[in-house]
Parts: structure tokens; C-alpha cells; sequence
């Protein structure tokens, strides 16, 4: 069943609302449907990022107060970014990202402003701990997209950051855990959809590891492993499916930072350590413009966290967005992304079920997200707008 809630969080704990009746990703543009609103109307300013934990309601109020301020949208989600890379107990951004298989740091972000049409980004950059603000550069300060690795670092450096280790215990000892089951879940072999179920695959990868396949046993068995290896809270406790089902976003780190200002422009960050233990060089969706991030000032924008390489074949960022410019609300929007994967992929391995998660807003302050795992478990983001801080619960879309 789809499912859409809103639960009261922080500053504000209204009354829960919710809009039933999900339009399949095949059903055609011109219906749009219901809006999804918190309040049943449109409030601008606001933002959402993905992030869901307190660091996130944190990210949610520092954005809030620049955009309740009449300041501007990239101004919030830059703000918003930096409070989630520079906490030092999370695993996915920033300082203590999970590395790569050779216990090193590569980050991984962009920033797109609605405003001028204008984007950049960074890829594999190391040593730096907020990759959004150097994003933000490279698009205001160059007539670049992005810029990579070392460059990348150069760059930072000759605009005042400072090189410091990435690495806090946390991320370390989780990475030591890792390398002593090593090679259990590496990324060597082919991808996860063209292994056999149960194993036989050749590559060396999860089905050989005895996960057993790709089909919804088979994910939940590699969420269960993911959640123990990183020790995340509430995986024994009452919310223990939506726990697991984040483990596996978890393990491709990444959180989103959306906003519309009080003049109605629209603009967006992605950051990101990228997929854990992954292939030195390796490089996700996160940087990429119209796969892991996308602005449209006359539309909204979508930004996906999991797995980049089915995010960079699908483009789904922009995706997303021709999808509400075609007058699909933001959920209906990110619903239709989860059918359009899942379509891609049907012929080839009808069990698999990737691991993404999509979020979006439009510039009338509507947002909506949705996601695949754990298909009674819908996902969640933190909203903020003229009603308060919140949590909001999205749909997870069983096909």
C-alpha cells in the first residue's frame, strides 16, 4: 500500500496529514493529481533535505533561518550542507565519510542556482571537509561544471580550505571491520543486477558472499549485515524496518539539500563520500549535473541519494524535474523515477531492487519523495517552511 504521512517534529508538531491514491509512474502526464502540502497550501519559503536524524533538523533550522530571513535559497542549502559534512558521528558526507577500499576519503558534490541557471561540482576530491562550498565555488568563481580530484584540492586550498584528515575513529573502525571480512562486499565482478540469485555469478561480489540473490529476501539480508557493520541505532527496536531499509542508502552516503526562497528561486545541493569501500577513482551520481542533482527556476528541483550508477544511467535528477514540468506533483515525480528504474531493469533481472531514494520540491513549496526498499517502509526527509520543522514520510513503491 502507498502510504504518505506527516509527522510534527521539532519547532512544530501539527497535526498529521495525508493524501491517498498514488498515480503509477505509467500513467500519463497530463493528469496531475493532488498536490502534497503540509498545510493543504503551497508555502514558500521552505526547504527539505534527506537527511532525518538530528543533524538533519539541525541542517533544517540553520537553512530556515536564512530563508525566514528573505536570504537566499543557495545561501540556505549550502548552509543547510555544511552542518551535515561537519559532523563528525556521521558516516555518509564530509568528515568521517566511509572510504574507499583502500581507506581513503573521496568526496563527492554539486550545487546548481536556479537563480542563474549556473552549476558546479567536485568529484574524488580528498582532504577537504565541506566538498558543497567548494561545488559552490567552482560554479560561481569558474566557467567550469566540475573539477576533479587533486585539481579539485588545489583549488580548495587557493581559496583558503585547509586539508585536514577526513577520518574520525568512527569511520575508521568501521572501515577496519570491513577489511577484515574483506572481500564479502566488495564491488569487484559484475554489477548487482546481472548476478545470479544465490550466488554462481563469477565476480566475487554479494551473491557469491551469500546474500542469495537480488530479490527482497535477499536485500533484506544485506540490510541486516549493513546496519550490524555500522552499528546503527534502533536496528533491534520497533522502527527496525525503516532502520534497514536506511542502512542500504546508508551504505551509498549522500544527503540532499533543497530550497525555494521568499523571491521564488529554486536551488539544490548534493554531497557525498560516495559508495563505501568502492574502487579507488570511483565516482557516483552526486556530481553529476541531471543525475544526482537538478535545478529548473521555472519547475523545482530533485536530487536522489543510492546507487549512482543506476542514478547515471537514468538521469533521474532531471528526470524528476521534466516529470513536474510536465505537471506531475513533486511525489507523484519521484514516484514515477522508482517505476522508470524499476522498468529499465524488469527484462534483465525482474527481482532486483535497487536502492535509491528520491526527493523534490517545485517552486510553489510542494515536495514529495520516495524510494523502493523495503516495500511497506516508506522513506522520510525533514521539511522546513512557514509550519515548522517536520519529518515527512514519502512513499515506498512496491512496482
Amino acid at each position: 500500500m502507498n502510504r504518505r504521512g506527516f509527522i510534527g517534529r521539532g519547532l512544530s508538531l501539527g497535526a498529521a496529514a495525508a493524501v491517498a491514491g498514488s498515480v503509477p509512474a505509467r500513467a500519463s502526464a497530463s493528469g496531475t493529481g493532488p498536490s502534497l502540502r503540509s498545510s493543504g497550501r503551497a508555502t514558500t519559503p521552505m526547504m527539505i533535505t534527506s537527511h532525518t536524524n538530528d543533524t538533519g533538523r539541525r541542517a533544517a533550522t540553520a537553512a530556515w533561518q536564512i530563508l525566514s530571513g528573505g536570504g537566499a535559497a543557495m545561501d540556505a542549502v549550502e548552509r543547510g550542507a555544511n552542518i551535515v559534512e561537519l559532523d563528525p558521528d556521521g558516516t555518509g558526507v564530509g568528515w568521517g565519510g566511509l572510504p574507499n577500499a583502500d581507506g581513503v576519503v573521496q568526496l563527492d558534490a554539486s550545487a546548481m542556482d536556479g537563480a542563474t541557471y549556473n552549476a558546479g561540482s567536485v568529484a574524488g576530491i580528498e582532504g577537504i571537509r565541506t566538498p558543497a562550498s567548494v561545488a559552490r565555488l567552482v560554479m560561481e568563481r569558474t566557467d567550469h561544471v566540475m573539477l576533479i580530484g587533486n585539481y579539485a584540492q588545489q583549488f580548495a586550498v587557493g581559496f583558503g580550505f585547509e586539508v585536514q584528515d577526513l577520518m574520525t575513529p568512527k569511520s575508521r573502525e568501521i572501515w577496519l571491520r570491513w577489511r577484515e571480512r574483506l572481500s564479502d562486499t566488495d564491488d569487484w565482478g559484475p554489477p548487482d543486477h546481472l548476478r545470479r540469485p544465490g550466488g554462481g555469478s563469477g565476480g566475487g561480489g554479494r551473491a557469491d558472499a551469500g546474500f542469495g540473490g537480488f530479490g527482497e529476501d535477499a536485500i533484506r539480508r544485506e540490510a541486516e549485515e549493513w546496519a550490524e557493520l555500522l552499528d546503527l541505532p534502533g536496528r533491534d527496536g520497533p522502527d527496525r524496518d525503516y532502520v534497514l531499509a536506511e542502512a542500504l542508502i546508508h551504505r551509498y552516503g549522500t544527503t540532499n539539500v533543497l530550497a525555494v526562497d521568499a523571491q521564488g528561486n529554486v536551488s539544490g545541493i548534493t554531497t557525498t563520500s560516495g559508495l563505501a569501500w568502492k574502487i579507488p577513482g570511483r565516482v557516483g551520481d552526486s556530481p553529476i549535473i541531471g543525475a544526482g542533482l537538478y535545478v529548473d527556476n521555472d519547475v523545482g528541483a530533485a536530487a536522489v541519494t543510492g546507487r549512482g550508477e543506476d542514478v547515471i544511467k537514468s538521469c533521474a535528477g532531471y528526470y524528476i524535474v521534466s516529470r513536474m514540468g510536465a505537471g506531475r506533483t513533486p511525489q507523484q515525480a519521484c514516484e514515477d523515477a522508482v517505476g522508470m528504474i524499476r522498468h529499465k531493469y524488469r527484462n534483465v533481472a525482474p527481482d532486483f531492487i535497487p536502492s535509491e531514494k528520491f526527493v523534490a520540491i517545485n517552486k510553489d513549496g510542494d515536495y514529495g519523495c520516495a524510494w523502493m526498499p523495503f516495500r511497506d517502509t516508506p522513506p522520510r526527509m525533514t521539511v522546513a517552511n512557514g509550519d515548522g520543522i517536520h519529518t515527512y514520510e514519502g512513499v515506498s513503491v512496491a512496482d
